[in-house]
Order: structure tokens, then sequence, then C-alpha cells
């Protein structure tokens, strides 16, 4: 069997200690499973910037681009709010992203039955929730120039921000959202702002275009990205895949994770395009939750959202279907079980720590693979 190259980042706050939790697993799957992952180390955000200066060593870099995969952790806190906006601990994983061309971002917003009543929506608009965000990760105004501000004289200035898309960006984050609703319930919703943004307006028009062309047996709904909003609020079980721009990604994605009880659960894949060669895709896997800072080494966060990103990883990257199939029922099982970290405990159920929470899911996934 091939060895498997994965890159691991845990960053700072809380990163480390969830990443330690899917050391475990990798470990088991290693002497138990003969999986043979190679794994490397490397820093990143506030971390790398204490030891080298920058967000990302140019070495980590280069592991990151050589990797088959990288698993990152959470980066930030207080401690870097005053360095310089071009090493301030994000810009390490914008780098990664834009190096690695990581264009295609995706984010499950799932609702374990265990965790419905968990939800700040009544359990009957939440239960057996299953939604995929497909956001566009290396465009938009996140990345459009120019990006600036202008000094313009008499004590007033101008914030300039810009948003850019290329036919070629729309095309291929829509086939990815098209191609994973084939996998899943086949009905892709496409969220912009044609009404106020030309960006939109071609967004609608290429995604349009796109779905006659190759993808007409998908059903595809349009939907205004604020109405989008109102209505994963609303009515989130009436989608399946959402695919939409960097800006509105970035906060429709945080709405949807919130409707599943905690940002604590919820994993993320980003992954480029198929090498033309291998077929094989540059891929980064991270929880949706930040650094948490104030936790920080009480051993009390909760593991969960970063060993379902490395559940991610199996699917996605090495193509381990049964593996990633099993450790995720194996994260269920846990819940069902009643255990439980502080961000989503419940009156009547077990509260445990980080590395509890890590060796009752591998323990349930051994059982599983027996």
């Amino acid at each position: 069997m091939a060895s498997k190259k994965l890159l691991l980042l845990p960053g700072d706050g809380i990163g480390p200690e969830a990443m330690a939790e899917v050391r475990k697993i990798i470990g088991y799957m290693n002497s138990e499973l003969k999986s043979e992952f190679v794994l490397d180390e490397g820093l990143v955000g506030g971390s790398a910037y204490d030891a080298h200066g920058a967000a990302i060593s140019e070495a980590d870099m280069a592991k990151a681009l050589a990797a088959d995969a990288v698993l990152f952790g959470a980066v930030g806190g207080p401690k870097w709010d005053s360095v310089p906006y071009d090493v301030r601990p994000e810009a390490g994983l914008l780098r990664l992203r834009k190096d690695m061309e990581l264009f295609a971002n995706l984010r499950p917003a799932i609702c374990y039955p265990a965790l419905a009543d968990s939800s700040s929506l009544k359990k009957e608009i939440v239960e057996g929730l299953d939604i995929l965000i497909v956001r566009e990760l290396t465009g938009g105004v996140y990345f459009g120039e120019p990006k600036e501000i202008r000094d313009l004289g008499n004590g007033q200035k101008r914030g300039i921000d810009t948003q850019v898309y290329d036919t070629y960006e729309i095309e291929r984050i829509s086939g990815v959202a098209f191609e994973l609703a084939r996998t899943r319930g086949n009905k892709v919703t496409s969220m912009e702002k044609r009404n106020v943004m030309k960006s939109g307006v071609l967004w609608n028009e290429v995604v349009t275009a796109t779905h006659k062309t190759k993808y007409s047996d998908v059903k595809l709904e349009h939907m205004l990205a604020d109405a989008g909003g109102m209505q994963l609020v609303r009515w989130p079980k009436q989608f399946d895949v959402i695919v939409t721009d960097n800006l509105f990604g970035d906060m429709l994605s945080d709405i949807a994770a919130m409707l599943t009880g905690s940002l604590g659960m919820l994993p993320s894949a980003s992954l480029g395009a198929p090498d033309a060669k291998t077929g094989k895709r540059k891929a980064l896997y991270e929880p949706v939750h930040g650094s948490a800072p104030d936790i920080a080494g009480t051993g009390t966060a909760n593991p969960i959202a970063m060993i379902a990103s490395f559940a991610m990883c199996l699917r996605y990257s090495f193509n381990m279907i049964a593996e990633a199939d099993r450790l995720e029922s194996a994260v269920a099982g846990v819940l069902d079980d009643g255990l439980r970290t502080a961000d989503i405990m419940a009156e009547g159920k077990t509260r445990i720590g980080t590395a509890e929470m890590g060796d009752a899911i591998l323990a349930k996934f051994r059982a599983l693979a027996a």
C-alpha cells in the first residue's frame, strides 16, 4: 500500500489539543489497520510568527505543497493582535489556500440526532439536517484588486475592496457543487446578489450555463444571498448543496454552522483542481471553530470538528470511504451514548474533556472496525 503523506499544522490556542486526538486515531490506523500514514508537522499562525516572524515559514509552505493532504488546527489569539497586517496569524491560512490553489471550500452542516436539542432553533426544524455549502475560496472580494485604504486629505480616508470573478472560476466551483449533489440529494441552490452586484449577474449566468451544458440532471435553484440567510434559519432542510462566492460563503456557512448546536462540531475541506497526470487534488482540512484562547490549555475543548475534518480527509484525499464512514459513525455513537464536552453539554449527559472525548471516539472506531 502506498504511503500517505500528511502534514499536521496544529496552530494556536486549542489547535494542538484537538490535533492530538487525531494523532491517536492515525496511530491506531497505522499500527492496527496498516494505513501507512507518514506524518510531518509544522508551525502556522501565531506560533509561526513567534518562531519565524511570519505566519508560515517558507520551509513549512514547501512541506504543504509536497504533502498529499494538510490537517490544519486553528490560528490567532489576543497575543498577536498588534502584529503587522501581512504577518497576522490568519495570513498563514490565506497563503496556504492561495499557494495550494484551494478554490473549493466544502463546509457540511450536519445536525446529529443526539444534538438536535442543542440548536437555537426548534428540534423539528433542525433534526436530520444535512447541508453542504460549497464556497469559492480563492477569488472574490477577499483577493480582488485594488485593495487598499487611500488618504483623501482633510482627515478623510477611503477603504477599497474589489469583488472580481472570471467565468472559469465560477464554472469550476459550480462544477464541484453539481458533482457533489449527484452523490447526495441531487439539488443545488446557487446564491449571489445579482440584484445589486454585476459579479452576481455574471455568477448567475455562468452557473445557469454550466448546469445546462453538463449537469441538467441535477435540480438547480437560484436565490439571493440575503434571502438565503433568512431561509437557512426559517427552513434549512429545504437545502441540499449550496454554492456561493467567497464573501457570502463565509457568512452563510457560519449561519448554517450554528443550526447544528455548536461550531465545535463542524469540519471543512478546501480542495484544489485535480492534477492533470495523477488526478489527485491538493487539499487542506480544518475545523470551522477558531483557536478559542480563553479555554486553551484547560483540556475542555471539543475535538470532534478536528476528528471529523480527518474523516473528510480520508474520504476526499485517500478514497478511504469505509474508514471515513466508520469514523463519522463513531462520533455519532459517542454522542448517542450521552458523552459531551462543555460546549455541547446538556442536562442528563456526561461531561468529559478533550482527551476523554478523543479516547471514546477511538474506542468506538475500534469496535466498528473489528
